[in-house]
């Protein structure tokens, strides 16, 4: 039954184009949808649930009101509902999360005496764009070998200028990395010829190149400069290696983009190629996790208007393999941020269906992947508490586990650190640490019983109880769990001789783990883990001590001062048995405050 404010809110709502928002009773935004009549739209789902899919149901279910804003056109809200999508990120909604930047290569055919660079930005400046590339790498690799063939500037200025005002010219022209345009000595058609053949490498027409990196290395080779031939020879490996992933693929000149979704179980997968002018030039895939109840066509019209809106370049075609509502209105509006017409097609039949088959295919491979990464980890963190369950033979799977370990040096500021983990995985936010406040000396069993004691006073109380240590400690800690009336499992871990982790002991019995074993794996993650953990603690502790010294009480020692004294000495000890030479040769020291700090310390060895 819809509440009396929910049939308000639908009774009002305008026969116009706009964005809606869903709000639980939290007033949290859990969806946001766009429509050409808001009240038709919105009114759909508070009708008959029968043709709902499980994904609706669920968020109509949690529907306690909605707002909404009115636009002038469709176009306006469909860039609304993606703008709100990104800035409120709703659980219903199909959220992109791959916010990367794609680098390409330009060629500054828009400046006299052009550039070849890599840059993450397509403007519509005149120049020449080749990419979007996946991998930078590759990128990187290839603006090298450009520079190491052809001796184009690399510097910003502005040539004019340079060659009006007779400026000076800079290294790259005494190297020979650069013929030198700003000399005004440079022939501007010869120069071209270079960016012209530039182009066509980059266009795919790369045999020129490859074979004049050849002839380069088996010059280098026949001078005995071996070093110079096995750069050339990676250089010619890496550019066969790009131009083999660079496969003509189509036909078509025009750049294109060819989408494919694959759904398995709760996992969608989204793969794109990036044709240009006939080969792909990369590949990337988006993994969607939240997705199980959601249809094919859904996922990719959320995936296009998510990430073309945050691209820099759209091609001329994007190539997808299924049908999806607003197909015309994206295609406008891709038309209109690009400058000119962009069409979105679904292939029945012929090279293009091909293609997206090989996309799909991939996409399904990244699922698969993607599975199987995600078993691996369950096996590492919830499987291992499982083992430990059986192991330990516990009623229940140990869900938190807390590990404690004590920290001191020579006897000195003990302290106590505790570490969580929650279904096998670290929960950094949960760990404490304590300063033993009841205890003097190096007396571990005391200071253990003082942190189980404290920790056993808050709430949240833990599965299971590991110790940094064998039997003894074991013992301490069930006594206090006894003393407060609780049943917690405890057991030690123990080490051998070289400090590796052994296996687990309780009070009266140690058993020794195989190291092949997840629950050994596991247990010495933790051991290390409390133990890091603790003596971070002491060492920040010991740092603050130093910090706050009796340094702070002489006059004439600022901070810098300060910690020039505590950089060079280390310790006060080592401070206090320094002489006046000693002090005054310290850096940012001199005579006045050496003597200051001497007889400072000499004032309390005597009063001693």
């Amino acid at each position: 039954m819809l509440s009396d404010k929910l049939k308000d809110l639908i009774k009002n709502l305008p026969h116009q184009p706009g964005v809606y928002l869903m709000k639980d009773k939290t007033k949290k935004v859990i969806y946001v949808g766009k429509a050409i009549s808001l009240k038709n739209r919105v009114r759909q789902y508070f009708q008959s649930k029968k043709n709902m899919d499980a994904k609706v149901r669920a968020m109509v279910s949690h529907i306690d009101e909605f707002e909404y804003i009115v636009t002038d056109s469709e176009m306006e809200a469909l860039i609304l509902e993606n703008n709100l999508i990104k800035e409120y990120k709703p659980q219903y909604n199909i959220l992109l999360r791959d916010d990367k930047t794609y680098p390409y290569i330009k060629v500054t055919l828009n400046e006299y005496f052009p550039r070849v660079l890599k840059v993450r930005k397509v403007e519509k400046d005149k120049a020449k764009y080749f990419g979007p590339y996946t991998n930078a790498f590759i990128v990187n690799e290839t603006l090298e070998v450009i520079k190491e063939i052809y001796p184009i500037r690399t510097c910003t200025r502005d040539i004019k200028r340079s060659i009006e005002k007779k400026e000076r010219p800079c290294l790259n022209l005494y190297i020979k990395k650069c013929v030198g345009p700003c000399t005004g000595k440079v022939d501007e058609a010869e120069y071209m010829k270079m960016i012209y053949e530039i182009i066509d490498f980059l266009s795919g027409k790369s045999e020129d190149m490859i074979s004049i990196l050849e002839e380069k290395m088996r010059q280098a080779a026949k001078n005995l400069d071996f070093e110079e031939a096995a750069i050339l020879r990676d250089k010619i490996s890496s550019m066969k290696g790009m131009l083999e992933r660079q496969k003509i693929v189509s036909a078509s000149t025009i750049d294109q983009d060819y989408i494919a979704v694959a759904k398995e179980e709760d996992l969608s997968c989204i793969q794109v190629f990036f044709v240009r002018g006939g080969k792909v030039v990369g590949r990337e895939n988006f993994i969607f996790d939240k997705s199980r109840n959601s249809q094919a066509e859904e996922i990719i019209s959320s995936f296009i208007k998510q990430f073309y809106m945050s691209v820099n370049y759209v091609p001329k075609e994007l190539v997808v393999d299924t049908d999806f509502e607003d197909m015309q209105i994206m295609s406008d509006w891709l038309s209109s941020k690009k400058g000119q017409k962009v069409q979105i097609t679904v292939p029945q039949k012929g090279d293009k269906k091909h293609l997206l088959d090989l996309v799909r295919k991939n996409a399904f491979e990244a699922i698969k992947q993607k599975s199987n990464l995600k078993m691996a980890k369950l096996e590492r963190t919830v499987g291992v508490m499982k083992e430990l369950q059986e192991f330990l033979q516990l009623d229940e799977m140990p869900v938190r586990v807390e590990a404690f370990d004590i920290s001191n040096i020579q006897g000195v500021d003990s302290v106590g650190a505790q570490v969580v983990f929650v279904n096998g995985e670290k929960a950094k936010k949960l760990y404490r640490r304590y300063k033993i406040k009841s205890v003097d000396g190096p007396n571990d069993y005391a200071s253990m019983e003082e942190i189980i004691r404290r920790r056993l006073k808050h709430p949240d109380l833990p599965d299971l109880i590991l110790m940094d240590g064998g039997k003894g400690q074991v013992s301490v800690a069930k006594k206090v769990i006894a003393e407060e009336g609780l049943s917690i499992p405890v057991l030690g871990m123990y080490k051998d001789s070289r400090h590796k982790t052994l296996g687990l002991t309780t009070e009266s019995q140690a058993v020794e783990l195989s190291k092949h074993s997840l629950i050994y794996r596991f247990i010495a993650s933790v051991q290390e883990e409390v133990h890091r953990f603790a003596i971070s603690y002491h060492r920040s502790l010991r740092d603050k001590g130093m910090e706050k010294s009796e340094l702070d009480e002489i006059s004439g020692i600022g901070k810098t001062r300060k910690m020039a004294l505590i950089s060079e000495f280390k310790t006060i000890e080592r401070l206090k048995n320094a002489t006046l030479e000693e002090l005054a040769s310290v850096e940012g020291m001199n005579k006045k405050s050496a003597q200051a700090v001497f007889e400072h310390f000499r004032k309390g060895q005597k009063s001693d």
